[in-house]
């Protein structure tokens, strides 16, 4: 297959997993193992988990970074940013036409019942990635002990970058003192430099929004609720934005496919029309492509590396605990009737023992039964 070919490849397979890949970063890894590692065997699953965990580490949208790494390895360079480009598009579309919806009408439109079906029926997508992924990074006692110590500090409510940091440190200071390993003194360090915008009160105007964007896109850890506390304290404060816009801009990147931070595409149209929605877009993503061009190639440097290759062992235990927990939570809100458990019931089904059949039919089956259910009740 030519290059030419491949790049195809990655932006079409890319493309359709950015128009049906609703539900968070935990569904979008999990619909990527199904694609990449399962259908199309791009890269294997050791790999993939080590992409994983690399990318838990870094700031900005984790799937999002992920798509960018498995189109690295399929398309090389060219290949890294055709598929990011390829995933948030369906999402910027979507987000920038309820963005003009939103400015000329002053509310959205009902989504709701769709949305009501697709939560449950990605907690089989997700319970299928965590049973598969754990199978391959779960490998010994210690691992299984480091996984249930982080499922549980992370529903404690322990940051999930430093759970990751903290296991993947014990768990390489664990073997280097079990196997008295000196032979490995070299080490893998690089710097990442942080672009600070700084806060000053300008006349609003789409540079001030994308330097904005930009800072918040290089230091974000976290959810979509930890999006939103970045977003109150760099717009609200400066009085860009009313609090309760900023709570229908995260609202819209919650419900629509792709990354959440598609939010900032609605908070750029909200502060200066088309220029300010694409500023806001190029702002908090560049950041992304930028730290997945620099990690890429350390991966392997530090899998072949004894010391780091006990290092990522433990952040890839570490990675599927975090996706274990992630779905403990969602189940907690997700099933809170007999139609969300419905789907729930069908979706684990469908998943486990009709194989051949892609997830993505499975949240969009799920869209449409919820839809159904609330019709009919």
């Amino acid at each position: 297959m030519s290059e030419k070919q491949k790049l195809r490849e990655v932006a079409g397979v890319f493309f359709k997993m950015g128009c049906f890949a609703f539900g968070g970063p935990a569904v979008h890894i999990s619909l990527m193992e199904s694609e990449i590692v399962q259908k199309r065997k791009w890269i294997t699953h050791e790999h993939f988990l080590d992409l994983v965990g690399a990318t838990n580490l870094i700031p900005g949208p984790n799937s999002t970074e992920m798509t960018m790494h498995c189109g690295h390895e399929r398309a090389g360079r060219a290949g890294l940013f055709v598929a990011g480009l390829a995933f948030i598009l369906p999402a910027i579309v979507i987000t920038g036409v309820l963005a003009w919806f939103y400015t000329a009408y002053g509310n959205l439109p009902a989504v709701a019942p769709f949305l009501e079906g697709i939560k449950p029926a990605v907690l089989a997508v997700i319970l299928a990635t965590v049973i598969k992924l754990g199978e391959k990074s779960i490998k010994s006692t210690e691992h299984i002990l480091l996984a249930i110590a982080v499922i549980v500090i992370c529903l404690l409510g322990v940051s999930e970058i430093v759970a990751m940091i903290g296991v993947g440190i014990l768990g390489m200071l664990y073997k280097v003192v079990l196997n008295k390993s000196k032979n490995d003194t070299k080490s893998t360090f690089f710097g990442l430099l942080l672009f600070g915008a700084p806060s000053i009160a300008l006349k609003l105007t789409s540079l001030n929004v994308f330097f904005t964007f930009l800072k918040v896109g290089a230091l974000l850890y976290g959810s979509g609720m930890v999006l939103f506390a970045y977003l109150d304290a760099e717009l609200v404060s400066k009085g860009w934005l009313t609090q309760q816009q900023l709570i229908d801009a995260v609202a819209v990147g919650q419900f629509t496919p792709g990354p959440v931070l598609s939010t900032a595409t609605f908070v750029g149209y909200q502060l200066n029309g088309l220029g300010g929605a694409i500023a806001a877009t190029a702002g908090i993503f560049l950041p992304s492509f930028l730290f997945v061009l620099l990690l890429n190639p350390i991966i392997p440097k530090m899998r072949k590396s004894l010391v780091f290759g006990y290092f990522l062992d433990a952040v890839n235990v570490a990675a599927v605990a975090v996706i274990a927990a992630v779905l403990v939570t969602m189940s907690k809100a997700t099933l809170i009737d007999w139609k969300s458990i419905l789907i729930a019931v069908l979706a684990v089904i469908v998943v486990f023992k009709m194989k051949k059949i892609n997830v993505i039919w499975v949240i969009i089956g799920g869209a449409v039964l919820g839809y159904l259910l609330n019709v009919i009740n």
